[in-house]
């Protein structure tokens, strides 16, 4: 069943087309990969999607409707949140301040959040389990500017998680971190995104990443769907490996030669 297709969607900067006529399917459950090189149009995808971006022509099916025209406010409300959209922690907030303002976002209390901060206790619970979910709950009470990388990065997809969305879009979720970091933070968002039942899409250039933790694949190039698959047929996928990874098919063994695809 699908959770989200698009029909047809386009989006031209100029005479440059950053998404043309793509037809793209989100299955209710799944953790989906969205790969390609720089400029292949993922982000733009996502932002159209998204609502940060107004397409051109197509449409968005989202749950059955069509959102094509919402507001990107509406989407969040509807159930499509994406890290793009809460990059930007409150460094100078504490990390339970950061989550429990999502909280306070997703059940429109922002308002009247000063008479409510102090006397929430469900909010502030909520928050706490949220954190410690995600490993952070020893940083509760730390500024979110002051910890690590890949503890912000953990962070933000807490954030994003505590609107309890239905669809989950993550930017590169391990960019910046350690090689080390990167599997340790992925089975943490893993392990909680299914617990959830939250389906995701994860935008990430890691091949390592792509074929370890996602069910399906697609890969855009220049604007269009190149291929969709599971990784063992993506990796068979001629078009893709000459696109993208290069002349030899990648072997379970070798994604790791692909990851700056």
């Amino acid at each position: 069943m699908s959770l989200l297709a698009t029909k047809a969607l386009t989006k031209s900067f100029g005479d440059n087309y950053a998404v043309n006529r793509v037809d793209f399917t989100v299955r209710q459950g799944e953790v989906l990969a969205l790969i390609g090189s720089n400029g292949a149009g993922k982000t733009t995808l996502v932002n159209l999607v998204s609502g940060l971006l107004r397409a051109d022509s197509g449409q968005i099916i989202f749950e059955g409707n069509d959102v094509t025209q919402q507001r990107s406010y509406d989407r969040i409300k509807a159930g499509i949140a994406s890290s793009f959209q809460l990059v930007n922690l409150f460094d100078q907030l504490s990390c339970v301040d950061n989550v429990a303002l999502s909280i306070f976002s997703r059940e429109d209390k922002t308002q009247t959040l000063a008479a409510l901060a102090s006397r929430d206790r469900a909010v502030w619970d909520e928050a706490h389990e949220l954190l410690r979910q995600f490993g952070l709950d020893r940083h509760a009470a730390m500024v979110a500017g002051s910890i690590s990388h890949g503890e912000r990065k953990l962070l933000d997809v807490a954030v994003a998680y505590a609107l309890r969305p239905k669809l989950l879009f993550l930017d590169e979720p391990t960019s910046g971190v350690s090689t080390r970091e990167k599997a340790p933070i992925m089975d943490i968002v893993s392990s909680i995104v299914r617990s959830g039942g939250i389906t995701v899409v994860i935008i990430e250039h890691d091949m390592d990443i792509v074929f370890r933790y996602s069910e399906r694949i697609v890969v855009m190039h220049q604007g269009s769907v190149l291929a969709d698959g599971t990784p063992d047929e993506i990796r068979r996928n001629d078009a893709v490996t000459t696109t993208l990874i290069g002349a030899h098919p990648v072997e379970a063994g070798e994604a790791g030669s692909a990851r700056h695809a």
